[in-house]
C-alpha cells in the first residue's frame, strides 16, 4: 500500500493512495469500499454525501471493467486515488491494454444487452475520464468527480 501526501505546487498538496486487489468480485467490491473510506478521510465529507456516493458509482464501474474485460488469471488490478484540489481522481489499472473502452457515443449498446452501459454511467457522473497504455502489459481507466464548490482544498 502506498499512501503519500506530495506536492506538485508550491502550497498545492495532493493526497495519493495505491494499492492492489485481486482481480476477481470481492477485490472490485474491497476497491469500492476503500475509495469512499479514503475519500471521506481525506475532506471530512460523510459518506452519504452525494459526491462519495458518485466515487463509489465511479470506482465500482472501474473496478468491474478491470475484472470483467481486463483481467488475465493471477494478475491483479490496481487502484488508486488522487486527491487533487477541485477533484479527486479514480484510476483502475488492469493487464489487458489490447481491451480499451470505448466512448458511448462510438457505439450504442443494443437494447436488449445484459451489459455494456457502465461507460455510460462513467459519462453521466464523472466529470472527465480516459484511457492511457502505460505501456505493453497494462492500461489505466481513469476518472474525475469534481469535489463540491466551497470545500476547502486539501
Amino acid at each position: 500500500m502506498t499512501h503519500q501526501q506530495i506536492t506538485d505546487e508550491p502550497g498545492t498538496p495532493v493526497h495519493k493512495l495505491s494499492l492492489r486487489f485481486s482481480s476477481t468480485r470481492r477485490g472490485a467490491r474491497l476497491a469500492r469500499q476503500l475509495a469512499v473510506q479514503q475519500f471521506t478521510e481525506w475532506t471530512g465529507l460523510p459518506h452519504d454525501s452525494d459526491t462519495a456516493r458518485t466515487v463509489a458509482l465511479v470506482t465500482a464501474e472501474l473496478a468491474t471493467n478491470a475484472i470483467t474485460h481486463g483481467r488475465l488469471p493471477g494478475r491483479d488490478f490496481r487502484l488508486t486515488l488522487l486527491l487533487l484540489p477541485q477533484a479527486v481522481r479514480i484510476e483502475v489499472t488492469d493487464t489487458r491494454p489490447e481491451c480499451r473502452p470505448r466512448h458511448s457515443t462510438a457505439e450504442p449498446t443494443p437494447p436488449d444487452a445484459t451489459s455494456g452501459r457502465g461507460l455510460l454511467l462513467l459519462e453521466a457522473y464523472a466529470d472527465r475520464w480516459g484511457c492511457e497504455a502505460g505501456d505493453t502489459y497494462t492500461k489505466t481507466v481513469w476518472a474525475e468527480v469534481a469535489r463540491p464548490s466551497g470545500q476547502p482544498s486539501p
